[in-house]
């Protein structure tokens, strides 16, 4: 079974930057989407960023568009999540999850259950 593990998370002051990586057990990112989810203490895990089966597209939630960029490098079955410009509240567990598909509409792309494999997710702390 595949397996994603997370790693470059961290304590971060307010407008600096961190660069999440996550790596994959096989071979998978030419034929499915990845994206990248959070979730805050108390909140509901919410959509980050996705980056289709093509590498071509991508799709960013409201509150990291124009901050945040997600990327891949498939000799190393590895995607990253460039995070710049931190604030506060992005201070949460990041996991990176692969998507049942390579791409869709916005409200494929966004939803939790549309994804069936996920790591185990890395802390960020944002301190203001």
């Amino acid at each position: 079974q595949m397996q994603l593990v997370e790693s470059g998370g961290g304590l971060v002051q307010a407008g600096g930057s961190l660069r999440l990586t996550c790596a994959a057990s096989e071979r998978t990112f030419s034929r499915y989407a990845m994206g990248w989810f959070r979730q805050a203490p108390g909140k509901e895990r919410e959509f980050v960023a996705v980056l289709s089966y093509t590498g071509g597209s991508t799709y960013y939630a409201d509150s990291v568009k124009g901050r945040f960029s997600i990327s891949r490098d498939i000799a190393k079955d590895s995607v990253y999540l460039q995070m710049n410009s931190l604030k506060p509240e992005d201070t949460a567990v990041y996991f990176c999850a692969r998507g049942n598909f390579g791409w869709g509409p916005t409200p494929v792309l966004i939803t939790t259950s549309r994804y069936d494999y996920w790591g185990q997710g890395t802390q960020v702390t944002v301190s203001s």
